[in-house]
């Protein structure tokens, strides 16, 4: 009953809440931020990889082919009409798709 009335019963109690609060530290580090930092660096080398031509999927839900590719900006056509060209950063793409070599 000693336990449970919050006095600390012993020296160690105090290492052992350390312990506890950096293992759980550390598994918070190793299921939320990891994946989120390989997923970004994944993201990364998709945009920086991106060629004239390759087909694209938006954020928006759309896919168009890129006609033009500048720093931060890329120009999209969507659909057949040649009219429909837009252009938007390119953290507006989420996947890219290379032509196939046919």
């Amino acid at each position: 009953m000693m336990l449970l009335s919050g006095t600390p019963s012993a020296g160690g109690s105090m290492l052992t809440t350390l312990i506890i609060y950096a293992a759980f530290i550390g598994l918070l580090w190793f299921f939320m931020m990891r994946p989120q930092k390989k997923e970004r660096k994944r993201l990364q080398l998709m945009l920086s990889e991106m060629a004239v031509g390759d087909t694209v999927l938006t954020t928006s839900g759309f896919y168009g082919v890129i006609i033009d590719i500048s720093e931060d900006d890329v120009i999209v056509e969507f659909g057949n009409n040649k009219n429909c060209r837009i252009p938007m950063q390119k953290a507006a793409i989420t996947q890219v798709e290379k032509p196939s070599a046919e």
